[in-house]
């Protein structure tokens, strides 16, 4: 009997051994692949309008800032330069001649070479029938040595279009950058003659 119990013992532990290391084969990228699916592979992260509009927001200044302080670093008069003026446009929904001077001449007169996004929220102001849509936000501009030259508050009015290809799905443009918040109308405080 107790030769059995040692054999059912071996054989139970010399199974386990097998089925172990069975376990710890490579499996192929073809059979990943084949095996997955979109839940496992992709988890869902759900947001809510407002976190969306959030992240959405703080990539765009990022996004225009980065090619902002790559086109100041170059002659402005090359292809690749054009090109990544074009690119810069087209984060606004009507760009003109004045659309950039007011950037440009900060990173210039700092000789900002590149820049953070820091704590941007957006917010909404009201202006007689109309909403106009804001973000805030903390820059912190570096040198060329990534030496920090400072953080200063910054605000940039946008817009979501609606695009009418796809249903519910939203083109996002600046309308102002660097721009001031709307000043309430105010009635002036003392004698007046």
């Amino acid at each position: 009997m107790k030769k059995i119990n040692k054999f059912l013992i071996f054989a139970v532990l010399f199974l386990a051994f097998v089925s172990c290391n069975n376990k710890n084969k490579e499996v192929s990228d073809l059979d990943m692949l084949r095996n997955s699916n979109n839940i496992k592979s992709y988890p869902a992260v759900q947001m809510d309008s407002m976190q969306a509009i959030n992240s959405i927001t703080k990539q765009k200044v990022q996004e225009l800032l980065d090619l902002s302080t790559l086109y100041l670093s170059g002659n402005r008069n090359t292809e690749v330069d054009t090109f990544i003026y074009s690119q810069m446009e087209s984060y606004f929904h009507k760009p003109d001649s004045t659309t950039f001077k007011k950037l440009f001449h900060e990173l210039d007169s700092l000789k900002v070479k590149s820049v953070k996004v820091n704590n941007l929220s957006v917010y909404k102001e009201f202006y007689k029938k109309d909403t106009l849509d804001y973000a805030k936000f903390n820059l912190e501009y570096f040198d060329a040595k990534n030496k920090s030259l400072g953080t200063f508050e910054k605000n940039a009015q946008y817009i979501l279009l609606s695009t009418p290809m796809i249903k519910k799905e939203f083109k996002f443009y600046f309308l102002d950058f660097y721009s001031d918040p709307l000043k309430k109308d105010s009635t002036s405080v003392g004698v007046t003659k």
